[in-house]
């Protein structure tokens, strides 16, 4: 008589899980393989189950978006509560864009998913209490904090943009070597400003740069805030 050796054949319970689970293996994926390659089947296999047992906790992959937009916002510090006006939406705009840079694509996901997420709407009612300090009426202070967004944003995804384009150049200094030497090889009597500015048009500054866009937005923000008080 043969001895048939003992087997467990029943199946594996999948892991058990949560949401937070769910968006924290969300954000692993989002560093590794970036926006574009995070699905929904790549996730469950991250997870180990199978991929219809994530509706379980997020409806789809847009509301898993917008939660994980939610976990990067609420690793940036909030606008401070205390201080000059000026000084909480300079500390504002430069956590945001630090915290933007934590994460692959961070700036892109926030930009294509709505701000329905309780941390999201914590920063937003942070910055907008700022602008309403400054003595923006409503309307001014709500078109002042999109803009101040829509600036932040779109610089750390040209950041992270750029990352990219440096990284297929071989380097930044090369990439921004070769952007100079195309505008100063410009037909001059075509472009003769682009030939001019070359060197200003391809600096390698980002941080310069940086301030010297909040430095504008904040001295927009100190005249309306002027003009509003002297009424």
């Amino acid at each position: 008589m043969s001895i048939v050796p003992y087997r467990d054949r029943r199946r594996p319970r999948p892991p058990a899980l949560d949401r937070e689970q769910v968006v924290r293996a969300a954000l692993e994926l989002l560093d590794e393989v970036g926006l574009d390659e995070l699905t929904m089947r790549r996730l469950a296999e991250r997870l180990g189950v199978k991929a219809p047992s994530l509706y379980r906790y997020v409806a789809g992959k847009e509301e898993l978006l917008v939660l994980l937009a939610d976990e990067i916002v609420g690793t940036i510090p909030l606008t401070p509560a205390e201080g000059s006006w000026r000084a909480r939406l300079e500390a504002a705009a430069l956590n945001v864009r630090r915290g933007l840079a934590t994460h692959r694509d961070a700036a892109r996901l926030l930009a294509i998913t709505a701000p329905f997420g309780p941390r999201r709407l914590r920063h937003i009612e942070a910055l907008l209490r700022v602008l309403r300090d400054a003595g923006l009426d409503p309307r001014t202070a709500a078109r002042a904090g999109y803009h101040l967004n829509n600036f932040v944003t779109e610089f750390a995804a040209d950041e992270a943009r750029f990352a990219a384009a440096a990284a297929a150049a071989g380097s930044r200094r090369r990439m921004f070597a070769e952007a100079r030497r195309h505008f100063r090889e410009l037909p001059p009597d075509q472009f003769p400003t682009l030939v001019e500015l070359a060197d200003a048009l391809a600096e390698d500054d980002p941080d310069g740069l940086f301030r010297f866009g909040v430095d504008a937005w904040i001295g927009a923000i100190a005249r309306l805030s002027a003009a509003a008080r002297s009424r």
